[in-house]
């Protein structure tokens, strides 16, 4: 599964607010092994949102953990668009979040609250445990929760424990090398598609070092990559120390 954070609010690319979902959905993925595929944030604008859907949809192992836009404001598009790009369909009411709405608000649910109900065809609720006004989900892969993170973090601590807890061990192998990346490349080309490399360069005391890391769920398959990377450095004379 490759997991996307889309981050949607103006207020906080221009300074007024400052983001808390990013960390807090690595380290609740990473509870379970998991990894952020990517994370974007973005401002609230109807094309950028269609596009950012569009190219998450596009991808057959996408899941989707998105924040803000959800509630009865004019600046609140992600509810129509989200339902003209998963669903291609005019949003509906849904009838138990109407419910909610109503009982919460009664009469001030009208004009514009009641509108939060309006929801893309064969939406699923997220229960919101602070005030009851929900998120919603389209096929247990998209997700979609507001942007208050009081709100949007109980939400998707529960989503990730109920569809996403089946825990990916990975293996990790680290080195620091006292040589530029340059040297590296080669074997680094070789590797297969099943390990995960990254590979930092820095300087330190004004001297090229770079920082080598291997990982893969195969424990084996890691460890013999990674020797040969060693053997390398050592053949060549090249200092390192594992990390």
């Amino acid at each position: 599964m490759n997991f996307y954070a889309l981050i949607i609010g103006t207020e906080i690319l221009n300074g007024r607010r400052e983001d808390q979902h990013f960390e807090f959905l690595k380290k609740e993925l990473a509870k379970y092994g998991h990894e952020l595929f990517a994370s974007f944030i973005i401002k609230d604008d109807k094309e950028l949102i269609k596009k950012s859907f569009e190219m998450i949809k596009a991808d057959s192992k996408s899941v989707l953990f998105s924040f803000g836009g959800i509630g009865s404001t004019p600046d609140d598009l992600t509810r129509e668009i989200a339902s003209q790009v998963f669903r291609n369909s005019p949003v509906l009411v849904h009838e138990k979040f109407l419910e909610d709405i109503i009982d919460r608000f009664e009469e001030k649910a009208y004009p514009h609250r009641i509108h939060m109900a309006d929801l893309p065809p064969r939406s699923d609720l997220l229960f919101n445990p602070v005030n009851n006004m929900s998120g919603f989900s389209l096929d247990d892969r998209f997700f979609f929760t507001p942007g208050f993170p009081s709100m949007a973090h109980p939400m998707i601590e529960q989503v990730i424990q109920k569809h996403f807890s089946d825990s990916v061990e990975k293996f990790r192998k680290t080195l620091l090398a006292d040589t530029s990346e340059e040297s590296l490349i080669t074997l680094m080309q070789k590797l297969p598609d099943t390990i995960e490399l990254s590979c930092l360069p820095m300087f330190i005391d004004n001297k090229a070092k770079v920082e080598l890391s291997l990982s893969s769920a195969v424990f084996r398959e890691v460890e013999a990559h990674f020797e040969i990377f060693v053997n390398e450095l050592n053949d060549r004379n090249i200092t390192y120390k594992l990390l």
